[in-house]
């Protein structure tokens, strides 16, 4: 049965978050429910990582088993077209080993954050970037990443009911580059815990605002406590913008990085 990994995009608001369930529209019933119109089958989708309600998705990475053989081509010309009308689309789409799976053959997922600091509210941009109307003081936030760079104990920085084995993380990259009025936070790691990311960019703001020192995070992360990091930055800010692979397992022309993109 042949194995198809997909490049996935889509709008964060559209749905209640990637997984399936009964109260909602999810970005996984939106494709299987494509695939099952094209093929016929019942097929099942697995991604990379389970996104929240309300977090957007540039390069989320699917894998589905078909039937049949179908030229790449022909799986993202049928499936874009059973999705149109919905804020999902397939980026790429290539037939690959059957061993490849999404999840558990990921070395490695990246994710990019928007703050947009001006007084103004957005319009354009609005569900799209964490707007705040104030400025934030980009060097001292990102003195106050590099106190979370590493490998640690993130339980300051995990939600409540994350259900992974082990709170520990090596955090790989944590950068912020002004970019107009945005901010842009560009993480990397193997995995992340649930609502990690969001939790350690809500508590740099509270470095970028002068009320933290950078010092205050490292502070946070030692106390492996929830209660003594700072908020968690809405989901609207947030993008999945690739996952990384063994070469073996994806096409030459795989984007390992789309942070350049935005």
């Amino acid at each position: 049965m042949p194995r198809y990994g997909l490049i996935v995009e889509y709008f964060g608001p559209a749905f209640h978050g990637w997984q399936r369930q009964e109260n909602g529209a999810s970005v996984q019933e939106a494709l299987e429910t494509a695939a099952l119109a094209f093929t016929g089958e019942t097929v099942n989708v697995i991604a990379a990582g389970r996104t929240d309600s309300g977090v957007h998705a540039y390069g989320q990475v699917v894998h589905l088993d078909l039937s049949k053989d179908y030229t790449p081509h022909t799986v993202v010309g049928a499936l874009n077209f059973h999705l149109r009308g919905q804020a999902v689309v397939v980026r790429q789409a290539w037939q690959t080993d059957p061993e490849f799976h999404a999840r558990f053959s990921a070395t490695g997922r990246r994710y990019l954050y928007r703050i947009l600091c001006r007084p103004v509210r957005p319009v354009l941009e609005a569900e799209r970037v964490w707007w705040l109307p104030n400025t934030l003081d980009v060097e001292a936030m990102q003195a106050a990443a590099a106190h979370l760079l590493g490998k640690h104990d993130f339980t300051s920085f995990r939600a409540k009911d994350c259900q992974a084995k082990s709170p520990v993380k090596t955090l790989d990259r944590f950068t912020l580059t002004p970019v107009g009025d945005e901010i842009h936070c560009a993480l990397a790691a193997r995995s992340f815990l649930h609502h990690q990311v969001r939790n350690m960019v809500g508590t740099l703001k509270l470095v970028g605002e002068g009320r933290w020192s950078p010092e205050d995070v490292q502070t946070a992360l030692d106390a492996r406590d929830r209660a003594a990091a700072g908020p968690t930055a809405p989901a609207c800010g947030l993008y999945m913008t690739a996952v990384t692979y063994p070469s073996a397992l994806v096409p030459p022309d795989y984007p390992h990085d789309r942070t350049a993109d935005f």
